[in-house]
């Protein structure tokens, strides 16, 4: 009986999905494969790279490198969540993935997407606090205060992704099975319901909106108060210096908000599906691939420690 059997379990009569993929053109499928392999050795190179620099360096153990740390560990996971399944399906034939690897998929890329933006903001926090309030700075960043701002980063992508996990159970999948993506997101996976998806829509809107408008706000915030605290520096130097600290930091916001907000809020019809394919080849293998770039080549003191590491080791 179809009915009993729809009732079971998850929900679905779909023990697997088919993922669509970036392309199906054949000739694209090799030269697609090696430059995503390439980002992928990059992206866990340079995010490792900055973590055991940030880990080993006495010099940079600072509030701001304490977050980066943060930064470079999300990013490396959310890379690893979405790029081997997505090279696994550019060699073989069917892009086949199993309904529980599916939601897992889905769970921790949720995770790591809502703890970013959410590190985004943090990181903007500190950099307030570093150039507005200087003299409070070791009070206001302490460790315990540091702490509980990664805590309640990993906290917001928790409750975001185990929402959205607790919503797609009841969503039937018995329609088409291919997913018009190259890995388990919430939208692709609804346009295959074929129970209503109003509560899930409303929900990824309500999570998106908060996940995305709250740290957007906290991030131009801070900027407003610390351009206008720059502007008040009377030295050309001092003012240039302050500009080169938040200088990676706002390239990375742009990066990574951009893409995400192009996302998610636009209607989702097959078209933008395909379009929004780009975008999120930008937030879930770009940015993470970057971002250790932007903040390695315009950072001095990552530089500085780096250069410190080399000379101990070649003096050992």
């Amino acid at each position: 009986n179809p009915q009993k059997k729809m009732a079971a379990g998850n929900h679905s009569t779909v023990t697997e999905f088919i993922l669509a993929g970036l392309t199906e053109k054949p000739e694209l499928q090799l030269p697609l494969f090696l430059f995503f392999l390439g980002a992928y050795v990059i992206t866990v190179m340079g995010n490792l790279g900055m973590i055991t620099l940030i880990g080993f360096s006495s010099y940079l153990h600072t509030p701001m490198y304490y977050f980066l740390s943060s930064l470079s560990f999300i990013d490396l996971c959310q890379s690893t969540v979405i790029t081997p399944k997505m090279l696994l399906n550019f060699v073989t034939e069917k892009n086949t993935i199993s309904y529980p690897e599916c939601m897992i998929q889905l769970y921790f890329f949720i995770v790591f997407a809502i703890a970013e933006c959410h590190m985004l903001a943090v990181m903007a926090y500190d950099r307030y606090t570093a150039i507005c309030n200087p003299l409070l700075y070791n009070v206001n960043m302490s460790y315990q205060v540091c702490s509980w701002l990664v805590v309640e980063v990993y906290m917001m992508g928790l409750i975001g992704a185990t929402a959205h996990r607790v919503c797609m159970l009841r969503v039937v999948f018995c329609k088409a099975k291919i997913i018009n993506h190259y890995f388990c997101d919430v939208f692709p996976l609804l346009e295959l319901s074929c129970s209503s998806t109003y509560i899930n829509e409303v929900v990824v809107l309500c999570f998106t909106v908060f996940n995305i408008l709250a740290p957007t706000l906290a991030i131009l915030g801070s900027y407003v108060s610390i351009i206008a605290s720059i502007l008040r520096i009377s030295s050309t130097e001092g003012r240039s210096k302050a500009f080169r600290t938040c200088s990676s930091h706002i390239l990375a916001v742009t990066l990574f908000y951009g893409s995400i907000a192009f996302m998610y809020l636009q209607p989702s019809n097959v078209s933008s599906m395909d379009q929004s394919k780009v975008s999120s080849v930008f937030y879930t293998i770009i940015v993470p691939m970057l971002n250790p770039l932007i903040y390695s080549l315009r950072n001095k003191d990552v530089k500085v420690a780096l250069n410190k590491i080399i000379k101990k080791r070649l003096f050992c």
